[in-house]
């Protein structure tokens, strides 16, 4: 079943592939009148009760705020019999688990920069991060491949698309942040990777022309003289002497190239399942990691000694942040929303100072808390979801239930 998406006038379309159900049918808005762009991007997954009902107000997975988009179907099918609650998306939750999962994800992350920091000295950056992908790629291929091969039109269409994602986000973020390890600490690269969300929201304005608030302008400002007081260690003669941390700087390249991936994905929606887009960019971006990898180990750093203390860090790097974070945050986001589970990424650099305190020695100064506390507070503001917004949509479930 193909579906196209209209946007209501004046927002425009992301990506449409992940949309949470906001109610069943829409009876106070004129299809009429939603003139917005229509973009042929089919959406994948739907749930099979949408087939009975024409017209769908959904709410699509957003970084800052919801965005309004109508789902009209691409053969008109009758209205049939109302759909109960179970089959129409309001689902019985199941919070425990999705809570539970959405902790562990901030936990491996911390652990991603901890274990990292630890064993960066008998591991090369670039073979951990591509070894990393090897193994993740071994592990997910007999559950992915063959997705891969049922939608390989769809991923041979858009394959410049996800191979500009992959560079992005699978190759370059994690080698950067492998070798942002080598020369600053794990409680350090934990707070900058923090601000993801603040150079996702910054890109946007930049590259989409995103409307921004003055809230969210201020939490973006907020955050950034966090990010300056951490890479500076609290001391302005750092930044004049430029005496920074080459691993800070080294970081600060690996959230923006972050952010760069989260902006083209939202431009370059791939119409494809989770587990089949999770599959193909680990292999596209495994073999963009494989020319430099291998100029590295014949010409630089060489390659490592398997061994226990070498083969246990890349099965966690594979298993724990690579698989197992990734499967947690979507079931989370999922269950309880984006905006609730977005506050579970503020834990993951309080996880890092505590491992690396435990495991690496490391303590926290004073710039460390200040500069969190910035951070925490830029995050806090950059990411306000608009109350109107919210109520709008209130009020607009309130007038459709009045019709039941």
């Amino acid at each position: 079943m193909m579906y196209t998406a209209c946007t209501i006038p004046g927002i425009y379309p992301r990506r449409v592939n992940r949309i949470e159900i906001i109610r069943q049918t829409v009876y106070d808005l004129n299809p009429e009148k939603l003139s917005g762009r229509v973009v042929g991007i089919p959406i994948v997954n739907l749930p099979e009760w949408l087939v009975s009902r024409p017209t769908t107000l959904v709410r699509r997975q957003k970084f800052r705020e919801s965005s309004i988009l109508c789902v009209l179907l691409a053969t008109p099918q009758p209205t049939g019999a109302r759909v109960s609650a179970e089959n129409a998306g309001i689902l019985p939750r199941t919070p425990g688990l999705a809570y539970a999962g959405l902790v562990l994800t901030p936990l491996f992350w911390a652990g991603n920069a901890v274990v990292a920091r630890g064993t960066v000295e008998n591991i090369p950056p670039l073979s951990m991060s591509f070894w990393r992908w090897i193994i993740a790629l071994a592990i997910l291929l007999p559950f992915g491949l063959p997705g891969v091969w049922r939608h390989r039109q769809v991923i041979r269409q858009h394959f410049r698309s996800m191979l500009t994602l992959a560079t992005f986000s699978v190759a370059a973020f994690n080698s950067l942040l492998y070798f942002a390890a080598t020369t600053t600490t794990a409680t350090n690269i934990a707070l900058i990777n923090a601000t993801i969300p603040i150079f996702v929201a910054l890109l946007a304005w930049i590259l989409l022309g995103d409307r921004t608030r003055p809230i969210q302008a201020l939490g973006i400002a907020l955050a950034i003289i966090g990010i300056v007081t951490v890479v500076a260690r609290g001391d302005i003669a750092v930044l004049t002497g430029l005496q920074t941390q080459p691993g800070d700087l080294i970081m600060v390249a690996a959230v923006f190239s972050w952010g760069l991936f989260s902006v083209l994905l939202r431009r370059q929606a791939v119409p494809l399942p989770a587990l089949t887009f999770l599959t193909t960019q680990i292999l596209l971006g495994t073999l963009v990691i494989l020319p430099f990898y291998l100029t590295d180990l014949l010409f630089f750093a060489g390659g490592f000694d398997l061994s226990r203390s070498t083969a246990l860090p890349l099965l966690y790097f594979a298993i724990f942040p690579g698989i197992l974070a990734y499967a947690f945050w979507n079931h989370g986001v999922h269950k309880i929303g984006p905006a609730r589970a977005a506050i579970f990424m503020y834990l993951t650099p309080v996880f890092a100072s505590v491992l690396a305190g435990v495991f690496l020695g490391e303590s926290l100064g004073v710039f460390h808390i200040i500069g969190g506390l910035l951070i925490l507070a830029g995050l806090l503001l950059a990411t306000q979801t608009g109350k109107r917004a919210h109520y709008r949509i209130k009020e607009q479930q309130a007038k459709g239930d009045s019709h039941d």
